[in-house]
Order: C-alpha cells, then structure tokens, then sequence
C-alpha cells in the first residue's frame, strides 16, 4: 500500500477539519398548534399536514 510521503503540518489539518460543522435543520412554524417542526413532515404535536388531521395525537382522542 502506498505511504503518504511527508507529515501533513497540523495547520493544514485543522484547515481540512474546518468545515466539518453541523448545522442546525431548517425549521418551520406549524400553522395549526405554533410549534417547531422540520418542513414537509406531518406535525408531532397536533399531527396536521398541510391543514388536514393525518395522526391521532393523544390530546384529540
């Protein structure tokens, strides 16, 4: 197997490192209950997508 010929300095790591960042998921305001959710996803909260009950929730039984 090939060897790398010479030691990577650790400036050059840490500048390949750098851009191994999370990031926070884009987040949408439910129109129904105002809470949090990611987009397209049907609402854990109150279970509405796009204005119709898609999930039975604990609070509507």
């Amino acid at each position: 197997m090939a060897n790398p010929k010479r030691k990577w300095s650790k400036a050059r790591t840490a500048r390949a490192r750098s851009n191994w960042k999370l990031s926070l998921p884009g987040l949408v305001e439910c129109p129904q209950c105002h809470t949090q959710k990611l987009p397209h996803k049907v609402c854990k909260t109150c279970g509405y997508y796009k204005g119709k009950a898609v999930v039975q929730t604990e609070d509507q039984e």
